[in-house]
């Protein structure tokens, strides 16, 4: 059995359950989940059965989907409806994304009183900034605990007892309007249970990104105010605004394939006035259905065209609703004809491609940073004119060099390494023509050097466009072979080149999987601080001499006893250094962008080509 051939469950559900356990049955309940991992389950219906042992059957009941009360789930076991399986299976199942009914139905108060479901005073004047009611500010408090608790025990201690805490407050968090903190509290589950189960999807720097996105939110809630207090709550559910009529011309189409098996595509489109929206199709079924989408119709108005026509293609929509992240919306008042398109060179498209590589990254980085609000919106797409220099080599393995405006040298990436799709075999082709210029559009990898994942392209000849993931590129499509080009090595020194913030990275993440003990025992670091202070981080240094300091402190009583470790402390200069080595790694990979002094005079060639 695996967790997707379960039904998603309710947080509340799982907590319910794990709460009403007996002390005894939750020192089983992880041993448990993992027996239960390994047993036959069949579905029929909206009913899924796990066959506990010869004799007892485990029903979770789905109707809509999602198991929605603890009654759903049933199991025939003596023990029964106390028993342990039921909070197992609860345990092992998906949890469900949160339910929106309370969170987006306006609530009903008398002036002057508190709401039923989030009790806020009323403000006292037009002026005043709103603040956290006392109901939300204790919902915080209950996220920030279940997220120390797990700092405090790391991955290997996070068993399903802490994640029940994680489950309980993350719901009341939603029913207190809180959705931003309580999504991330979700999100910190759901990497949990993947770490813990071995998925090789997995990664350390995920749950850092997570836990820290948890703590912070959770921290935010209590001193924030007016518009800041309405970014830290986030919204329950992505708004669609009306935008009335558009027109827009179509970029390319990349398939997406996810970790959890749902594939498909989507298509990038520009409107007239340069903003990027899309257009996408992503469901169950991996990069079969990521192929097979790609010559689909597009879900849209009354177009007849497929995502990889509309790529290339145009439409004139009316009534037309975008989301923040620019999201096309295909509601029944959207209406959508064909029309011409535009090819990269011409206007409006060629204007994307006129602001310079260092503008762009620094819009990128704002779309993509790690704590940013997530209403910001914009994208994380390059668009850049290269000259192709060859392959270069790295730990991870071959990656295409390339040359764009500014003298700066770009590390060129594959989207996808699946061999059915076309990223792996189209960059290495490309890299078999050095001195190629092409127009490309790439996403970029924050990094402390310039790297851009490789999307979509001109074509070689200079006729039409290549979507790199859905298009197979042959020798025949490349220039006729010039003199040899040697390329030249990734600019040395650059602003991040050599930083030593990967001390202080490192030290965060190693927190996670076994907790604050294994960052305690580690002794003396005054040789990392030194090193990092040498390199002109004197924060940095500071904050990895109090993080280590704090997960080694432990107070005695009077008769010598270990008093119980301070959680909040330890949680508070963690989340300081997670944040903090982000923000630099930021600003190392926009000052990567910028433009190298020998590059500016070779920078009109480059522009021109």
């Amino acid at each position: 059995m695996t967790a997707a051939q379960l039904p998603p469950v309710a947080p509340e559900v799982t907590a319910t359950l794990v709460e009403g356990l007996s002390p005894r049955l939750r020192k089983r309940l992880d041993a448990s989940v993992t027996k239960l991992g390994s047993r036959p389950t069949h579905r029929e219906g909206d009913t899924v059965t796990i066959a506990v042992d010869d004799e007892t059957e485990l029903r979770l009941h789905a109707p809509g989907g999602v198991v929605a009360t603890a009654d759903a789930i049933t199991c025939g076991c003596l023990l029964a409806p106390a028993c342990v399986h039921r909070a197992a299976a609860a345990c092992a199942a998906p949890t469900a994304a949160l339910t929106q009914e309370l969170a987006d139905r306006p609530t009903r108060a008398v002036p002057g009183h508190a709401s039923a479901t989030d009790p806020s005073p009323a403000p006292e004047s037009a002026s005043t900034p709103e603040v956290a009611s006392p109901a939300q500010r204790a919902a915080s408090d209950a996220l920030w605990s279940a997220g120390a608790a797990v700092l405090e025990v790391g991955v290997d201690g996070a068993g399903a007892v802490t994640q029940s805490a994680l489950l309980r407050a993350a719901h009341t968090a939603r029913l207190r309007h809180l959705p931003r903190a309580a999504g991330a509290a979700l999100s910190v589950v759901t990497l949990l249970r993947a770490a813990r189960a071995g998925d090789p999807s997995y990664r350390t720097a995920d749950l850092v990104t997570a836990l820290a996105e948890l703590l912070g939110t959770a921290h935010r809630v209590g001193t924030a105010s007016g518009a800041d207090l309405a970014a830290v709550r986030g919204r329950a559910r992505r708004p669609y605004s009306p935008d009335g009529s558009l027109r827009l011309y179509g970029l390319f189409t990349e398939p997406v394939v996810t970790d959890s098996g749902h594939g498909g595509v989507r298509t990038w489109v520009a409107a007239s006035d340069g903003r990027l929206c899309t257009v996408g199709d992503v469901a169950p079924g991996g990069v079969g259905r990521a192929l097979g989408v790609a010559d689909r119709a597009v879900r849209l108005g009354d177009s007849a065209l497929t995502h990889r026509e509309l790529g290339r293609a145009g439409l004139a929509v009316s009534g037309a609703t975008v989301s923040p992240d620019g999201r096309l919306g295909a509601g029944k008042g959207v209406k959508a004809v064909t029309a011409r398109g535009a090819a990269w060179t011409e206007v409006p498209l060629a204007a994307l491609w006129e602001t310079p590589p260092s503008e762009q990254a620094a819009r990128a980085l704002r779309s993509t940073s790690r704590y940013g609000d997530p209403e910001r919106g914009g994208s994380d797409l390059l668009f850049l004119d290269v000259e192709l220099l060859g392959a270069v080599r790295e730990s991870g393995g071959i990656c295409l060099l390339a040359l764009c405006e500014g003298g700066v040298s770009v590390r060129l990436t594959a989207a996808d390494e699946d061999p059915a799709l076309a990223h792996r075999d189209n960059l290495m082709l490309l890299a078999t023509a050095p001195g190629t210029r092409l127009r490309v559009i790439g996403r970029l990898v924050p990094a402390p050097h310039p790297r851009l994942i490789l999307l979509a392209c001109s074509h070689p000849t200079g006729e039409g466009t290549v979507d790199l993931g859905l298009d197979r590129l042959r020798r025949a499509d490349l220039p006729d072979p010039a003199a040899p080009v040697h390329p030249a090595p990734p600019r040395p020194g650059g602003p991040g080149e050599h930083s030593p913030l990967h001390l202080l990275e490192r030290r965060v993440e190693q927190t996670v999987p076994a907790g604050r003990a294994a960052l305690g025992m580690l002794g003396d670091v005054s040789a990392e601080t030194r090193r990092i202070r040498r390199a002109g981080l004197p924060t940095a240094a500071g904050l990895l001499t109090a993080l280590c300091a704090s997960a080694a402190q432990r107070d005695r009583d009077p008769f010598g006893r270990l008093r119980p470790a301070d959680t909040d402390d330890f949680a508070i200069h963690w989340l300081s250094a997670a944040r903090y080595t982000a923000a630099v790694a930021e600003s190392l990979c926009a000052a990567a962008w910028e433009p190298t002094q020998e590059g500016s005079a070779a920078e009109p060639a480059v522009a021109d080509r």
